[in-house]
């Protein structure tokens, strides 16, 4: 077992011996974030354990702001908002180190069922899409190993500061581009070494923090696992990172583009292997499969339907802009960051990035989405075209969706979104894409305040 994590016999022995006293339950909504409970230690053994726990089940209908909003099928006032299930997943349990006395359990989300009986799964809760994506992958005999780079901006001001200011004229914890600076990581390591302590604390496998280019901004990457794995750690390491950040009195944001500088990316690394353990993706002579070959072809055909899965909020689009190292052309190429699809690795390690998602992606959606349409391109096979040589950014190929308008009628109108997550989720999810669509059209911004207040 990792270091951090927690069989049931060592969480009841630190509860007996009054070493930890809270138990975080949580699962992870349509934005990605933890929501949930912090149980007393002693409820979630005698209790929890055996009889899992409820929540109102808004929890997966309601936009960012936690407002109740219309159109969900599962939730509404019509309905009464009541409640779901949340079943613990025991692998997940785990020590939360920047939290005294702490653990954390993640859970899937079922229906309530009668006499206490497991319900019938939430299809559209995140973890069961990508889950419902990982058993369609098993049936061809096969498991998907992901790795995501998740970057961020840090700031000198406090998470209270920043809202009072809303969120303009802060200050950056680095006043230049930092880009693998060791200086310049130096200049906040007490912070970054927390955050990957902590991290490797809580079960995680920590590879190595770095500089980015836009004044603060930084990555932290871990090592690949099991594609459900690395999601939940990618989940729980978003909130752990803004909270002990906020103990340290500073603020990081994930959000896609927080300026006209270099936005957050997310890179997401795949590859797959058999059931037994075996890479799939390179041939004999550790060239690409044909497996591979079909893999990414589905990637190509399907990314710009599937795109709002991997972009899923209006700023997630800002991201886009020739010559940013975000791509805008869906080209798949040989270690060349202008395309969306980046092939690296070589041998066992061979394994593609895509470059499409955004520091606010959702990860069990974003993978989910990846290997569906992997596996459209398998179930069909599709054949890849050519790699692509030079600059993706000023060629002709098929563009990544310009707004998410755009992205979320593509994704509404998906026969691959239809056939792999079901009418039920896309019907879901486009909702929610509308709900944001509405409340941006309706917002004024600051940017039509100092074009219009006096000069019109």
């Amino acid at each position: 077992m990792r270091a951090g994590m927690l069989s049931v016999a060592e969480l009841v022995g630190l509860v007996e011996a009054g070493e930890l006293d809270t138990v975080l339950v949580a699962m992870t909504d349509m934005q990605g974030r933890l929501q949930g409970k912090r149980c007393s230690a002693r409820y979630f053994v005698e209790e929890v354990l055996d009889h899992a726990t409820e929540a109102c089940n808004y929890l997966l209908a309601v936009d960012v702001e936690m407002t109740t909003v219309d159109g969900y099928e599962m939730s509404s006032w019509d309905t009464g908002y009541g409640d779901f299930v949340l079943r613990p997943d025991l692998g997940t349990l785990r020590l939360v180190p920047w939290w005294p006395g702490t653990a954390l359990v993640l859970c899937d989300v079922e229906q309530v069922q009668a006499h206490g009986r497991a319900g019938r799964p939430v299809t559209a809760s995140p973890r069961q899409v990508l889950r419902a994506q990982l058993d369609r992958l098993a049936e061809h005999g096969l498991q998907a190993f992901v790795g995501t780079e998740l970057e961020f901006l840090v700031f000198d001001d406090t998470y209270e500061a920043a809202f009072a200011r809303g969120y303009r004229e802060l200050t950056p914890a680095n006043q230049y581009n930092v880009d693998y600076s060791v200086l310049g990581t130096g200049r906040i390591e007490p912070l970054l070494r927390r955050i990957r302590t902590e991290m490797s604390g809580a079960g995680m496998y920590v590879e190595s923090a770095k500089g980015e280019c836009n004044p603060g901004q930084h990555e932290i990457a871990f090592r690949f696992d099991e594609a459900l794995i690395t999601c939940d750690n990618h989940s729980i390491y978003k909130t752990g990172a803004k909270e002990i950040a906020a103990q340290d009195g500073r603020s990081i944001t994930f959000m896609a583009k927080y300026n006209e500088r270099e936005g957050n990316s997310c890179h997401i690394h795949l590859s797959l292997r058999t059931m037994a353990g075996e890479p799939v993706f390179p041939d004999g002579n550790g060239e690409p499969s044909a497996l591979m070959r079909h893999f990414l072809a589905g990637q190509l055909d399907a990314l710009r339907e599937l795109t709002y899965f991997l972009a899923p909020n209006i700023n997630s689009y800002k991201r886009f802009q020739a010559g940013s190292f975000a791509p805008t052309a869906l080209a798949w190429g040989r270690d060349n960051r202008t395309c969306a699809l980046r092939m690296v690795g070589h041998g066992p390690s061979l394994r593609f990035e895509n470059r499409i998602p955004g520091g606010d992606v959702n990860p069990y959606l974003a993978v989910a989405a990846a290997i569906a349409a992997g596996l459209h391109g398998i179930e069909h096979h599709l054949p890849l075209e050519p790699e692509f040589h030079g600059n993706a950014y000023r060629s002709h190929r098929p563009r990544v969706p310009h707004t998410l308008r755009e992205a979320a009628q593509l994704f509404g109108e998906s026969k691959v979104a239809q056939k792999a997550f079901g009418p039920e989720v896309v019907r879901h999810y486009r909702n929610a894409a509308q709900i944001e669509l509405d409340a941006y059209d309706a917002a004024v911004t600051d940017w039509e305040r100092v074009r219009g207040f006096e000069r019109l």
